[in-house]
């Protein structure tokens, strides 16, 4: 699945779009590389967005067959490092 569906997927961002902004500007990482929207991603990669006080991890657990996910859901496919 592509990064950009995926963090809409797993609700780590509420709209495409908003994953979409966040990749052209750079502030997203996989495995400690800036990468681009089309970037598929698997099991066990690491997530990293960038924020200007804070960054957020997650390491991805599985990938969704289904466009949307519930949020009470969310701990099946992302676990969120410190």
């Amino acid at each position: 699945m592509r990064i950009d569906k995926f963090l809409n997927a797993v609700n780590i961002t509420k709209r495409r779009a908003i994953a979409e902004d966040m990749l052209k500007n750079k502030v997203v990482l996989l495995n400690g590389s800036v990468v681009k929207k089309a970037k598929e991603v698997k099991v066990a990669d690491i997530i990293e967005l960038k924020y200007l006080e804070h960054s957020d991890r997650f390491k991805i657990l599985q990938i969704p067959l289904t466009k949307s996910t519930p949020k009470s859901k969310m701990e099946e496919y992302i676990q969120k490092l410190s």
